[in-house]
């Protein structure tokens, strides 16, 4: 226990870190304490190893990763929980909004997502003029960047051109704030070139937003919709994503003594493994954590039933490779064809794998 003493004691001390940093270090520190959800004996050991990865989301889930509540039910009818009436005005609205943010969880401890912010104001913005509208979004902004500066944070606009819209740009191209990160949902068939020209330029002067393929995006999610979040994951509305586990391409690679013993073998092997972590670590969180208890599945900010899992890689470029060099071959991934392809064929391996793979307590019963 000393060891352990001496961490917890060395992040007090930490002259880099703000008291609230020391904070969620401290809860994080004390939930690493806590045994792990049990997990079989291979599956402990990759991770150990770290040929697979839980991004170090802690021992105990006690919140999902990512969570994306539908604000429209806060802003529609209020909430019983935090005693807050529905907002009739706009000034109300955003004081609604800032309340809210502050009971979403995340993984970072701040929400990864605050809402389609321009369908969301748009109801309350009659009689508002143009520059009452800029003056409470420039306050509003600011207040999200100084209360809850992570990069993470993310709000949705678009696919229609309205002033709210063009309201939030305008303040961003101003302000050059890390948060809250942006996304144009864009729609060739409704968006207008002139909001798409602003986007561009703002991206010239703060590189933000970032535009997503709407329809494409559309397709692929039920009617009550997704949003863009976090590192730009797609992910549906009213839900989340409840953990996001990784594989270590290059070390599987090095276990492997050739593509096809990586492709039929080795990588199916650390693939179930990873789905062994997920799911362990999604149980905890819907069998023993009681987070599907609180009030934002109660009031229907978001439903139990919504949150996927995250499944994914990194280390591509160092296994292909790898793989390379233990068949003699001089291509290096990206700049030869050959590399490449075996990119694509690893790719095609994985996205098959996860296909078939069911899991528990997740959305369409099967990871993202």
């Amino acid at each position: 226990m000393s060891d352990q003493f001496a961490a917890l004691r060395a992040i007090t001390e930490d002259p880099t870190l703000s008291p609230a940093q020391k904070t969620r270090a401290l809860a994080l520190a004390a939930e690493n304490l806590l045994p792990y959800p049990a997990l079989d004996a291979d599956t402990t050991a990759a991770l150990a190893a770290r040929v697979i990865c839980d991004m170090f989301e802690g021992h105990a889930p006690t919140r999902p990763r990512y969570v994306l509540p539908d604000y429209q039910v806060v802003l529609s009818r209020g909430s019983d929980w935090l005693e807050l009436p529905a907002p009739q005005t706009l000034d109300e609205a955003l004081n609604t909004l800032m309340i809210a943010y502050h009971h979403v969880p995340s993984i970072t401890g701040m929400p990864v997502y605050i809402g389609a912010l321009d369908s969301l104001l748009k109801p309350f913005c009659d009689g508002v003029s143009d520059d009452d509208l800029y003056r409470k979004i420039k306050l509003f902004w600011r207040y999200i960047d100084r209360v809850l500066p992570d990069a993470f944070l993310h709000a949705n606009i678009g696919p229609s051109d309205n002033r709210v819209a063009r309201t939030i740009l305008r303040v961003d191209a101003e302000l050059k704030q890390i948060a809250p990160n942006l996304t144009l949902l864009y729609d060739p068939a409704v968006s207008t070139d002139a909001l798409l020209a602003q986007a561009v330029g703002n991206i010239l002067a703060c590189c933000k937003p970032h535009i997503a393929n709407h329809p494409l995006h559309r397709a692929a999610f039920d009617a009550r919709g997704y949003a863009i979040v976090s590192c730009y994951n797609a992910l549906p509305l009213a839900g989340g994503a409840s953990t996001l586990t990784r594989i270590n391409l290059r070390e599987v690679a090095l276990r492997s003594r050739d593509a096809t013993h990586f492709l039929t073998e080795v990588l199916p092997h650390y693939a179930e493994l990873a789905f062994r972590l997920m799911q362990a670590r999604i149980d905890h969180l819907y069998e023993r954590s009681g987070f599907f208890d609180s009030f934002l599945v109660a009031e229907g900010w978001i439903e139990r039933d919504r949150f996927t899992a995250m499944y994914g890689i990194f280390a591509m470029a160092e296994a292909v490779n790898v793989l390379q060099d233990k068949a003699g071959l001089a291509g290096r991934y990206g700049a030869d064809a050959q590399a490449n392809a075996l990119g694509v064929q690893i790719s095609r391996a994985l996205a098959d794998l996860v296909a078939v793979r069911p899991l528990r307590h997740v959305w369409r019963g099967r990871a993202m």
